[in-house]
């Protein structure tokens, strides 16, 4: 059977699959990111744009018309199955920026151009798999980091509590309003200025140093242990789904289903017995005769060969037994 030629939509989907697989290919795209960036840049600079306006229009073409040309790339590695382009999130974002600037009425809207071709740097992320897993590790921390900020919140909103009782008459600027005290107290996670607002706060009563001790222990070191906690948690999530889908086969090279391997057989069997050699007419392929052509002897003559043969295997003993006998009345 001779093997199933591919398709030429095939073979432009094998030669895309290729190109996109290939490291150059990324690697060129994330310089062009790069460099459309640098023009987008040089663009908020008057006298950049007096003397080279001309020059970084041209870049900006050149890197819209490769972004298209990748795009068209991408979507032509997914020909066998074009429904698993738009499953990939990535190449939806790819497709909005690249082609929501060809718009009629979003090319003239200059500031909106510009975010759209800012936001091409995001693009970037897509092309490593260690900035990927930095990106959703990000997204992944979000929900985390809402229960952590309602804990920091209370946290704030207890010690500014405190600090009012404690502070409030003698350092109004600062701790005169919950809400004065609760911005004085954030810029203290950070522990710039601790050691004069100690001093500062011993002037006023000796609470201020547990105040300030177990702010420092609650809020600058543990709800920092937290943050890093949540992120990390999230940040190995997402390294973990990057090798999962890495080592998740393709569609296009993916196990044919049941039907398909049915198929299959099918077209292998009607192939066979095309190549069965023909027999007589009114006679089947498997019969008697059509044996006795393939094999050049009458089967007749065969099969009465084998009788004679057992008959005279069958005699051999009878024989032997009355030569014995015949000789034992001699002896006698």
């Amino acid at each position: 059977m001779t093997p199933a030629v591919p398709s030429p939509r095939h073979r432009l989907a094998d030669a895309c699959q290729a190109l996109v697989a290939a490291s150059w290919f990324n690697l060129t795209s994330f310089v062009l990111i790069l460099v459309n960036s640098l023009a987008l840049g040089l663009e908020t600079y008057g006298r950049a744009v007096v003397a080279a306006g001309a020059p970084l229009r041209a870049i900006e073409h050149a890197c819209l018309a490769f972004f298209v040309l990748e795009l068209l790339v991408r979507f032509g590695a997914h020909l066998r199955r074009p429904a698993g382009f738009f499953r990939d999130r990535w190449n939806i974002f790819d497709l909005l920026i690249v082609a929501t600037p060809l718009l009629p009425g979003v090319r003239e809207n200059v500031t909106l151009l510009r975010l759209l071709r800012l936001a091409r740097i995001v693009r970037a992320f897509r092309l490593f798999p260690s900035l990927r897993v930095i990106l959703v590790g990000i997204r992944r921390s979000l929900p985390g980091l809402g229960s952590f900020l309602l804990v920091t919140v209370l946290v704030l909103y207890g010690y500014a509590m405190l600090g009012w009782m404690l502070f409030g008459t003698a350092e109004p600027q600062r701790y005169g309003t919950v809400g004065q005290a609760m911005l004085t107290l954030f810029l203290l996670l950070s522990l710039d200025g601790i050691t004069d607002t100690l001093q500062a706060g011993r002037e006023v009563t000796e609470w201020a140093v547990l105040y300030y001790v177990s702010y420092m222990v609650t809020a600058c070191y543990l709800l920092t242990n937290l943050l890093v906690g949540v992120v990390l948690r999230a940040l190995e999530e997402a390294d973990q789904e990057e090798r999962a889908t890495r080592r998740k086969v393709p569609d296009d090279l993916a196990e044919p289903s049941v039907h398909q391997q049915l198929a299959q057989l099918r077209t292998i069997i009607t192939d066979l017995e095309r190549r069965l050699p023909e027999a007589p007419d009114g006679e089947a392929p498997g019969s008697a005769p059509a044996r006795r052509h393939t094999h050049g002897q009458p089967a007749g003559r065969r099969r009465g060969r084998g009788k004679r043969k057992a008959a005279s295997t069958a005699a051999r003993p009878r024989a032997g037994k009355s030569e014995s006998s015949v000789e034992g009345v001699r002896r006698g």
